[in-house]
Formats: structure tokens, C-alpha cells, sequence
């Protein structure tokens, strides 16, 4: 059931959506959808359309929650994409809550998949820029399609952000260092078309076109053997999160240390007014 609240009472709830209203009266949606085709391929749709389908604490959790169920159903084969053409999704809500409790750190963790072992195959259908923690989502994915129109990017150390879902790890494994640290360090945002280039997608398809692919490859996918799928995947996925679980501790100490840090307010008073930042 949805809720409509004000902004100041917004509360977690397990229904799919979630909804505020502005003081205009102006309603928000913030949402993480799930659907099914048939029995055994579930799509997920990021929903923030007003912030490039940026997340909120409260869809992150709601976020692992569907990891949760989708690993103890009869799913087979999982899509991830967002809402709209503009964005898959652009990471953290930077105008919420920025804090990083243990508990807060778990739940980010959870919904990135960051340290989990997760068996099931994951496409991921990239309809539009893709940028920050939203890249740092589609790094669990195995495979990803992506519109003409997408960017993507790590642009967190502009902001004096460190990047603590995964990407100072995963990406490296992913792309291969130069082209991981090119992206980590700069904070530029690239083409589709070099994304491509440096087997951070597929392939690429035209906007409207993308779920379409990302369905194709699904249903090969649940017509093979549901065990030995899921089996290929685990083997990987451990071997990924054994890796990152490993480097857990320092990740989390090292973001720690760049909020504690000279530059933060700086960097995020600079990104919430839409400047350049002065260090």
C-alpha cells in the first residue's frame, strides 16, 4: 500500500512505494519496483525520476529486501534498471542523510551487493546516466546493455567523497587498472560508446530498446539448467566477495577519514550549490 506523508515524517515502510509531499503540495515518488515476467525473471526499477533515480536511505533497505527474497524464490534470472529515460541511477540521495554508522554502512552494503555471495544472474539494463554509487550498483550485474544517452562516472573524490561501495575494489578487477583508475581519480563521466570500449558494458542499444535486450538475454539464461547456473555464479561470486570482505575494513576506515576530513563540508556544500568546490 502506498503512504503519502510530509517530507520531515517520511518513514521506511516495506511497501513498494514511497511517496512525500513538498510543501508546494507537489508530490515525490521515491520507489523500487518489482516485477515479474513469467515465473522465473524478475525486473527491479529504481524509481526517483525528480533526482535521476538517486536513493534514499529508505530504498536502499527496500532494496535489500528484494535482494533477499529474489535469492529464496523461484527466480532465476534478475534485470536492474531506472525509471525513465534519463538516468539508471546516479547513487546516494547526496541531499540526505550523508551519515555512515555501522548500521547505516550495512544496509548500503546490503543493497550494492557489495560483500554479499549472491547466486543468481543479473543483467543490468542501463537506460541513462549511471553515475557515482549508481555505478557502483551495476558492478554486481553480469551482464549490461546500455542506451545511446548514458554516462558514466565516479565523480565522488570532486565532491570529497570517498567511494566506499565497492568501486576502489571491484572496478579494477572489472576493467583492468588504467581504465579503473582513470575514472576513480578523475571523476569524469564517459561515453556509452567508451564504456563499451573498456568492457564496462555489452553492448549498446537504442533508448527504448534496452529492457527489450536485457529480456532476450534472460530468457537464454532460465532455459538453461538452474543449477548449474546458479553453481557458475556462485563459484565467481564468492570469489569476489571473499576479495572485498577482505578489504572491508580499511574501505570503511578510509571513508571514514575523508568525512572526518578538511574537504568534506567543502566538497558537499559545493555540490548541493552547484559550484565548483575550492580546496
Amino acid at each position: 500500500m502506498d503512504q503519502v506523508q510530509s517530507k520531515d515524517s517520511l518513514q521506511f515502510n516495506t511497501s513498494i512505494k514511497i511517496s512525500y509531499l513538498l510543501p508546494d503540495e507537489r508530490i515525490i515518488i521515491m520507489r523500487i519496483l518489482l516485477e515479474k515476467d513469467g515465473p522465473h525473471i524478475a525486473i527491479i526499477t529504481i524509481d526517483h525520476q525528480k533526482k535521476l533515480n538517486a536513493m534514499s536511505r529508505e530504498m536502499m533497505q527496500r532494496l535489500g529486501n528484494i535482494w533477499d527474497e529474489l535469492s529464496r524464490d523461484e527466480t532465476r534470472c534478475i534485470i536492474l534498471t531506472g525509471a525513465g529515460e534519463r538516468a539508471f541511477c546516479v547513487g546516494a540521495d547526496i541531499s540526505g542523510d550523508l551519515e555512515a554508522t555501522p548500521e547505516i554502512s550495512k544496509i548500503v552494503n546490503h543493497a550494492l551487493l557489495k560483500t554479499d555471495i549472491f547466486k543468481k544472474p543479473i543483467i543490468g539494463a542501463v537506460n541513462g546516466d549511471c553515475i557515482g554509487g549508481g555505478l557502483e550498483l551495476l558492478l554486481p550485474t553480469d551482464i549490461r546493455v546500455a542506451s545511446p544517452n548514458a554516462r558514466f562516472g565516479l565523480p565522488e573524490v570532486k565532491w570529497s567523497i570517498y567511494p566506499f561501495g565497492g568501486a576502489t575494489i571491484k572496478l579494477i578487477q572489472q576493467i583492468g587498472y588504467v581504465h579503473a583508475m582513470d575514472l576513480l581519480l578523475t571523476g569524469r563521466l564517459i561515453s556509452v560508446e567508451e564504456a563499451r570500449q573498456i568492457g564496462l558494458v555489452n553492448d549498446i542499444k537504442k533508448t527504448g530498446s534496452v529492457l527489450d535486450w536485457a529480456l532476450e538475454k534472460a530468457h537464454m539464461i532460465v532455459a538453461n539448467s538452474p543449477s548449474a547456473v546458479q553453481a557458475v555464479k556462485t563459484q565467481i561470486s564468492s570469489s569476489i566477495a571473499e576479495h572485498v570482505r577482505s578489504r572491508e575494513d580499511l574501505d570503511q576506515k578510509l571513508g571514514d577519514q575523508v568525512r572526518a576530513g578538511p574537504n568534506f563540508k567543502e566538497g558537499v556544500n559545493a555540490f548541493l550549490e552547484k559550484r565548483q568546490p575550492k580546496y
